[in-house]
């Protein structure tokens, strides 16, 4: 499974929730009395969970830097998604977030989270394949899109999943309750974040690109290729820099997410 560092999932998840909590109706969570978050992370999640709900809310992961974050929030437990420490029907509803799309064996991890709730699972999952982005920078749209398509080629799990974890729900013996999409959006605009300038950065130095170059060369991406794209990136996020020293860089992306729920 891949690691991702708190300040990931922080800038990642940043904001998500914060105009869509009408995607988690189905979830029903004014009735619940006992959730998991599964793959919690830093807890963005566990924590909206937790004021939508009342209901007592409990972070999984397998990361213990991540739990550190995530016990300010609720209490945490760490665990593998597959062996749950925790007795069947224990909760009443088991929700993971960009979770099975990371996961080798995503069905694996569903039966073991129909075991223990006595009710509802729920995931939350994008497709990475169709996300989009707009920039005023003209070379970025295309770039982005040639990276992540490189990228895709050499993940090993479904990070393209999205609306399919309903068949992955199905096939773990849920029966379907409803799939909602919704679509995040992280824009970029003056007045700009720290993030905002960092990310910048790694544009120019070619560090994002770096830091994929294994999964990347996984896949039928040859070296030349990687290091054409990987030179044409560092150019495009000088044009970042200059716009943005100007204050007229701004730049979209949009994320689909589905929202799947299955009853036991």
């Amino acid at each position: 499974m891949r690691e991702f560092s708190a300040d990931y999932l922080e800038t990642t998840r940043e904001g998500m929730w914060a105009d869509s909590r009408e995607a988690l109706a189905d979830l029903d969570l004014d009735g619940r009395e006992r959730i998991l978050d599964v793959g919690c992370g830093t807890g963005e999640l566990t924590r909206v969970l937790a004021e939508e709900s009342g209901a007592e809310v409990i972070g999984a992961d397998a990361d213990p830097r991540l739990l550190a974050a995530a016990s300010e929030v609720a209490p945490v437990v760490q665990a593998d998604a597959t062996r749950l420490p925790f007795i069947a029907d224990a909760v009443d509803l088991v929700v993971c977030q960009a979770l099975l799309i990371n996961l080798p064996d995503p069905v694996g991890a569903v039966e073991e989270f129909a075991r223990v709730s006595s009710d509802l699972v729920a995931a939350v999952e994008p497709d990475n394949g169709a996300v989009s982005v707009d920039s005023t920078v003209d070379a970025e749209p295309p770039l982005a899109r040639r990276a992540r398509e490189r990228f895709l080629d050499g993940v090993e799990t479904d990070v393209t999943l999205g609306a399919g974890a309903r068949d992955v729900f199905e096939e773990a013996g849920l029966d379907i309750v409803s799939t909602r999409r919704y679509d995040h959006e992280r824009v970029v605009a003056p007045p700009y974040s720290e993030g905002a300038v960092e990310a910048a950065r790694r544009k120019v130095t070619g560090e994002g690109l770096a830091d994929d170059r294994e999964t990347i060369l996984s896949g039928e991406t040859t070296e030349g290729e990687y290091d054409d794209l990987r030179a044409a990136w560092r150019a495009m996020g000088r044009d970042v820099v200059d716009q943005m020293s100007d204050e007229e860089y701004v730049r979209t992306e949009t994320v689909p997410f589905f929202v799947t729920v299955g009853r036991v």
